[in-house]
């Protein structure tokens, strides 16, 4: 099988590792990869020498038919059997580049609950054309979310974005630096302070927290010191026992040293990648029911899963762990073991090889 993927792998190598390793993988499991991307992408070197071919090209905008042409005689001068894109300009150039090589299978990512409907038009422009073959969700909320927003539910799939506990080696911050007593038991929250990441949320379960307790928090991403949240926690008992972050390069070392993360999302989440960090190094998650994050938690085993929007309920269960901490300290290290058993990077490389390998095989016998 002759695979061609286009994706931006701009961003940072952490955020990017998942989706290449899957590559990597796939190569490995003898399909025939090529990864359009950007010739200074993040993870280049790794891709290169494993084998994978780089394709120095990533659609600009929606509407291009330089890339359009680009792709489609790719395609075609390649005998391409599958077309993987991972995001819109990209969906949009293949599905109009495709146009009448139906041998040729579209395969479309999705990471995210919402934002489809089979009422709005634009959607038709990316997953829901008809030209697109198949849809990976990254959970089974995100397939879930796809079929019921889609005139054809069986073209969604879940394809989890595997990890490896290998990548993962940061040394635990020393939390004294951040003026926390050793003897503190530690909540973390690494999250871009948007609204549908509930961090409100949090900040309002202090005041369901017995106020002499010796919790601290920590708030870890961007925007986190926003007026409306630094106003939040001065009316919050916990004021005294906030600390505030900020963007850090160094979040994985931070999370490494709570007791506890928590992930207050309120919608539209796929499969966080910050609560399975957190679970890889055994800092034991609080999750709401958004999106897939409960996919990731085994409640009650591994973590918490609470209702969204519930201030109440999440500091429930962060009383429990702060009353329990050998309990949570279990509960931590199962975490990082079901992370290792369910949520692996070559069990998803199988699972999107036999599923586009269907796919061609369903195309073959029309």
């Amino acid at each position: 099988m002759r695979l061609l993927v286009l994706t931006s792998h701009a961003d940072s190598l952490n955020s990017i590792r998942p989706e290449a390793e899957i590559f990597i993988s796939m190569q490995e499991l003898g399909v025939d990869v090529t990864v359009m991307t950007q010739a200074d992408g993040v993870y280049n070197d790794r891709l290169r020498k494993a084998g994978v071919r780089l394709v120095n090209f990533v659609p600009q905008k929606k509407f291009d038919r330089h890339a359009v042409r680009y792709v489609r005689n790719y395609v075609v001068d390649h005998d391409i059997d599958v077309v993987y894109a991972f995001n819109n300009p990209a969906i949009i150039t293949c599905n109009r580049a495709l146009r009448g090589l139906n041998h040729v299978s579209l395969v479309t990512y999705r990471g995210q609950t919402g934002n489809l409907s089979r009422w709005d038009p634009t959607c038709y422009l990316t997953h829901l054309n008809p030209r697109v073959d198949m849809i990976l969700g990254v959970s089974n909320a995100v397939r879930d979310s796809i079929r019921e927003a889609h005139p054809s539910p069986a073209k969604a799939e879940t394809v989890y974005k595997g990890h490896n506990l290998a990548w993962y080696n940061d040394a635990a911050l020393d939390l004294n630096t951040l003026g926390i007593p050793a003897d503190a038991f530690v909540v973390g929250c690494v999250a871009n302070n948007r609204p549908r990441k509930g961090v409100r949320v949090l900040v309002d379960a202090t005041h369901y927290l017995p106020k002499q307790a010796n919790i601290h928090f920590i708030l870890v991403g961007g925007g986190m010191d926003a007026p409306e949240v630094q106003q939040q926690i001065a009316a919050s008992p916990y004021a005294d026992r906030f600390h505030v972050l900020g963007y850090r390069h160094d979040s994985l070392a931070i999370i490494s040293a709570c007791d506890v993360s928590v992930l207050p999302a309120v919608k539209r989440e796929g499969l966080p990648k910050t609560v399975i960090e957190a679970m890889v190094y055994e800092t034991t998650p609080v999750v709401t029911t958004a999106g897939g994050s409960p996919e990731l938690v085994d409640n009650g085993v591994t973590g918490f899963v609470v209702p969204v929007n519930n201030a109440p309920a999440i500091a429930e269960k962060i009383k429990w762990l702060y009353e329990h901490r050998a309990s949570c300290k279990e509960m931590g290290e199962r975490a990082r073991v079901r992370i290792d058993e369910h949520f692996n990077v070559k069990d998803s490389a199988k699972r999107t090889k036999q599923l586009m390998e269907d796919l061609l095989a369903c195309k073959q016998s029309a």
